[in-house]
């Protein structure tokens, strides 16, 4: 069976986004060294639109995910610009009640049911895994369904704002893996479910 990662970027206190939802405060330090790591070991995880920006070769096959789940706050970050299908190499799902209709036909929308379709999609037969992708809400709707975190913490601390899980009281153990630092204060952290 295939997993489920919550590959997310924090602040140092734990907070995806300000209290909007928001994030950009953040994309200054996707340069350098750790850009570099992100194009090599992540690359699937940058938008399609961004990949001649930052030197993404068209075709470039995805390492680690083949599918993407995200709640609508963190797509309509795409759609407001006009770009429907931003992962476009990645099969998409966006969990939403609001949408009534997919406005890409790469974008599967889940209405219903997000645990069992997240289960059906980790049953499928695949080399790769399925990132969350965010936001909160779901990330705590499917906390129990999380394998896999793999967290960049940015060097910012926001004091308030979006938690990584909009989930209830209960503590669950994870077990630390892989550490990398970089020379602009991120630290990419991998953690695996504790069974």
């Amino acid at each position: 069976m295939r997993k489920l990662t919550y590959f997310i970027a924090c602040t140092i206190d734990g907070f995806i986004g300000d209290p909007k939802g928001d994030a950009s405060s953040t994309f200054g330090y996707v340069t350098g060294e750790y850009l570099e790591y992100m194009k090599a070991e992540y690359p699937e995880t940058i938008p399609a639109h961004g990949w001649p920006v930052v030197g993404i070769e068209p075709g470039t096959e995805n390492r680690r995910f083949d599918a993407v789940i995200q709640g609508l706050n963190s797509y309509k970050v795409g759609l407001d610009v006009g770009i429907t299908s931003p992962y476009s190499h990645l099969r998409e799902f966006v969990a939403t009640r609001s949408l009534t209709g997919s406005p890409d036909p790469n974008v599967e929308l889940i209405a219903d049911d997000l645990v069992g379709r997240v289960r059906e999609l980790k049953a499928e037969d695949s080399p790769l895994d399925i990132w969350l992708c965010g936001g909160s809400t779901i990330a705590g709707e499917l906390i129990d369904e999380i394998d896999e975190l793999v967290i960049k913490t940015y060097p910012q601390v926001y004091g308030s704002g979006m938690p990584m899980f909009g989930a209830d009281f209960e503590p669950r153990e994870f077990e630390l893996g892989a550490v990398r630092t970089f020379d602009n204060g991120v630290l990419v952290r991998t953690y695996t479910r504790k069974r």
